[in-house]
């Protein structure tokens, strides 16, 4: 996989603080073993589920994430840092161990979907690039998850460069778009730098550039007759375009070859309506229809509802931008730290606010099934070299409600429990081949079959259960009257 951008690459590519509380980890020999968890606190959209994205340009940037001559000048020209840290800094690389979810995984709130083992300094520094990648690349992937739900499981590019936040975001959303179900994107380099099918029709300025309406589609069928779709709302698109488009396509039918339309601008409901009479009145029945034009997951639902005949939906500015949600809510925290008697120690961060409080100690996430594979409950376990925990099949368990209160259920597995995390990075090293971005594509798709209907409406959707199990729930209410006995 390409890395996106050469920028992230540097370790510079973090919150400054990170610099300075690795500077201050190193000064007070404090530069001890951690783990670190990725989380997020609630999902995008309004929605009942959220797609994981961003692992293998994480991966790619890991590879070869480091501070280059240049950046050594300017952190020492700060005047900041201590020259012997300056130093050490010159050999910084990631030598920890990174377990993740595979990437296109159907995710939700309160889970880890990466954990981080290695140094204070290096699970610090890498806390910045980490934290950019997947939450740009999972809202994003959501976002065209929920569009292609919307569509009825149809053809959907997306096209949202110009509006996109800056060179990387368009690339990114790109990427991304692709692993939620995009069938393409009008972002010729994201077509070079991942593989994603190149897609577009031709724009207003066409047209306008020629005398005739009619005139500008025949130059454009002749040069490109295998991919004609000729946008018919310059002038009117009753009267006008669709006329023009069908004198063309007439030519284009005779030559054994289809055409398409494009829509972008009107009442999408009454024009398709409209458009589509007329193209098999005059016999191109196999003519496509493209629309665009603001387009989100809720319109498109209304539309596909409602029966419009569009056969390719294009989704721009709300797709790549986040649309309603301007951010994904992951953070980073840690949850186990070596203690002065070199031991692994589980810690929380307590807060006001439940959501906020975290769960301690490394953890394994695993999928609870019914017989018939249908996704019933994720549930969070202790997963540390002197205490993990195996979910097993045919075994009764209680679970608990992540908050650490009185609720709960008994549960018997019948279905096969899946663990979710897997290494991805031993020491520094990969652990085996990335899967390629057409399998990622595919795994996300076939991940949201498991689950039922009411999780994946747009409107309400019912909370799919994220539980731990009762040894988790203890050690947190351990930490909880430990902390508050000291207070």
């Amino acid at each position: 996989m390409a890395v996106i951008n050469n920028l992230s690459q540097s370790a510079l590519f973090t919150d400054f603080y990170s610099l300075t509380m690795a500077q201050g980890y190193w000064k007070q020999k404090q530069n001890r073993q951690a783990v670190f968890e990725m989380i997020f606190r609630w999902q995008p959209f309004g929605g009942g589920y959220a797609i994981f994205a961003g692992l293998g340009t994480l991966l790619d940037n890991l590879a070869s994430f480091s501070f280059s001559d240049e950046d050594i000048g300017y952190l020492k020209n700060m005047g900041l840092f201590q020259d012997a840290f300056i130093e050490y800094l010159k050999n910084f690389r990631f030598s920890g161990s990174l377990w993740a979810m595979d990437e296109g995984t159907v995710v939700f709130p309160q889970e880890p979907l990466i954990r981080i083992e290695g140094s204070l300094i290096e699970c610090q520094i890498i806390e910045g690039v980490l934290l950019n990648v997947i939450n740009f690349q999972s809202l994003i992937a959501t976002k065209a998850r929920r569009v292609w739900v919307a569509s009825g499981k149809g053809s959907f590019m997306e096209f949202g460069l110009r509006r996109a936040q800056g060179p990387d975001g368009a690339l990114s959303a790109a990427r991304a778009a692709y692993i939620g179900g995009a069938i393409g994107t009008s972002n010729t380099l994201a077509g070079k730098a991942f593989g994603i099918p190149v897609l577009g029709t031709m724009a207003h300025s066409w047209v306008m550039s020629f005398p005739a309406e009619e005139e500008a589609f025949n130059a454009y069928a002749e040069m490109y007759p295998d991919r004609a779709v000729f946008l018919i709302d310059t002038y009117d698109t009753l009267k006008s375009g669709i006329v023009s488009a069908i004198n063309v396509g007439k030519k284009l039918k005779a030559q054994g070859k289809n055409c398409g339309v494009r829509l972008d601008s009107g009442d999408i409901q009454y024009l398709s309506t409209e458009v589509r009479k007329m193209l098999d009145a005059a016999g191109l029945n196999e003519a496509t229809i493209t629309a665009s034009n603001d387009l989100d997951e809720s319109i498109i639902e209304t539309l596909v509802n409602s029966g419009v005949p569009v056969d390719v939906w294009g989704v721009g500015t709300r797709m790549v931008t986040g649309g309603d949600d301007a951010a994904f809510t992951g953070v980073y925290k840690m949850i186990s730290c070596e203690d002065a008697d070199g031991r692994m120690a589980p810690v929380m961060k307590f807060s006001d606010n439940p959501e906020k409080t975290t769960n301690p100690g490394p953890k394994q996430v695993w999928r609870i099934k019914d017989s018939q594979g249908a996704a019933l409950a994720d549930v969070l376990a202790l997963d540390s070299a002197a205490d993990a925990e195996i979910i097993e099949l045919g075994y009764r368990y209680r679970f608990w409600h992540p908050s650490a209160d009185y609720r709960h259920f008994y549960h018997i597995i019948e279905g096969e429990p899946q663990p979710l995390l897997k290494k991805r990075i031993a020491d520094g090293k990969p652990c085996g081949p990335q899967p390629s971005l057409d399998e990622i594509r595919a795994h996300s798709a076939a991940d949201l079959e498991t689950f039922d209907s009411t999780y994946k409406r747009l409107l309400n959707p019912h909370v799919y259960k994220v539980s731990v199990t009762e040894k988790l729930r203890d050690l947190k209410l351990e930490l909880i009257n430990s902390h508050l006995s000291d207070l």
